[in-house]
């Protein structure tokens, strides 16, 4: 990767270049369900890749078996939207939004591990390859590419807190559902969010056990052909709140989480030089990051990326806004909490890389953009 100075009078700082030199394709030890392409004008869609042990998950919708519904952990489309790292480092947890479901993958090799089993309401019973036909057949459930696209871990590497982009088909209008799934026991709660502006909700990330910051936003923006209106972080706090798996209607709108509004993002990059029109339509993903010293003074990153959907033409490059923030802003904020290596395996790794038997890492991206949040 190559991190340059951006040209004098650009809105961003530096510019970031990334070169793939490698990549980890996700896969199931079992055999996965794919389509036959009938009907769409493709092959079938098993890849080539396959082998008698290892089955890979592919992004294309007819890769499932109409005899069950989206939540069948045998169907090969996958469409990743969120990932969160295990606190032990060794696998990653993805969440996705055609089931929806959320699956564990080892970081090293890419298999799946295990697969939670959401609560039932969020699945359709009638499946499609083309989206408007799913939605067309089924009363209840997610909305077709509508599914889990935000994933949080909680610090203590305990709990998994998912939120869908829109209202279940069977929902009040903007009632959005949270889930949270204890990673041990696999046991699963729901809450209710409910949207101010925006159109959906692409993210959301652990401040504590407890308290998350949601990507809530609207399609206006960079990509859309427009200027940017809806892009704001909201926090909210599950302690204490109500379980509404089994509530439905105005019952369960009611019972929605408190929010309270931490950061306009469009309002922040207009007075960083970035007018409405630059700022990307889809702001999609939050992480917090390393902590840093300005002036002086140790405060936390928030990273918030957007997705470009491969059409950089449009919607520009995929960047990254780094906000920092003291402990004033978001008060009880926990880092997660990842286990140290033991000292002897750092010790041999360390000898081992001495003498270039391990593969060099890539170094970590420095941020697009550094912004201060006050």
């Amino acid at each position: 990767m190559s991190l340059v100075p951006s040209a004098p009078g650009a809105p961003l700082p530096f510019t970031l270049t990334l070169t793939l030199s490698a990549t980890t394709l996700l896969s199931s030890p079992t055999p996965l369900t794919y389509g036959s392409g009938a009907g769409l004008g493709v092959p079938p869609g098993a890849p080539s890749q396959n082998t008698a042990n290892q089955f890979y998950f592919t992004g294309r919708s007819d890769n499932f078996d109409p005899s069950k519904n989206s939540g069948n952990p045998n169907n090969a489309r996958f469409d990743p939207e969120s990932i969160r790292v295990s606190n032990d480092g060794k696998s990653v947890f993805i969440s996705d939004e055609y089931g929806p479901y959320v699956y564990q993958f080892d970081r090293v090799t890419g298999q799946r591990v295990k697969s939670f089993e959401l609560p039932a309401n969020l699945y359709v019973s009638n499946l499609s390859a083309q989206g408007a036909v799913e939605i067309s057949g089924n009363t209840s459930g997610r909305v077709a590419n509508k599914g889990m696209e935000g994933l949080a871990i909680t610090p203590d590497g305990k709990t998994l807190v998912g939120i869908m982009q829109a209202e279940l088909i069977q929902d009040p209008k903007n009632l959005l559902r949270i889930v949270t799934i204890d990673i041990a026991t696999g046991a699963t709660h729901e809450f209710g969010y409910l949207l101010s502006t925006g159109s959906g909700v692409s993210d959301i990330v652990a401040i504590n056990d407890n308290q998350f910051l949601v990507d809530e936003r609207d399609g206006n923006g960079l990509g859309n052909g427009n200027a940017a209106k809806v892009k704001q972080l909201f926090e909210i706090d599950l302690a204490g709140a109500t379980d509404i798996t089994n509530l439905t209607g105005a019952a369960a709108a009611a019972a929605a989480v408190n929010k309270s509004l931490v950061l306009d993002l469009v309002s922040a990059l207009n007075a960083n030089g970035i007018p409405s029109d630059q700022i990307p339509a889809k702001i999609e993903g939050l992480a917090f990051g390393q902590d840093i010293d300005i002036n002086g003074m140790i405060e936390h990153t928030l990273f918030v990326s957007n997705d470009n959907d491969f059409v950089a033409d449009a919607a520009g490059p995929n960047q990254f806004f780094v906000f920092a923030f003291g402990d004033s802003d978001l008060p009880g904020f926990v880092q997660q909490q990842f286990v140290p290596e033991p000292p002897s395996l750092a010790i041999l790794a360390a000898g081992l890389l001495a003498l270039g038997m391990l593969r060099r890492r890539p170094q970590r991206a420095e941020p697009a953009a550094a912004l201060r949040r006050r």
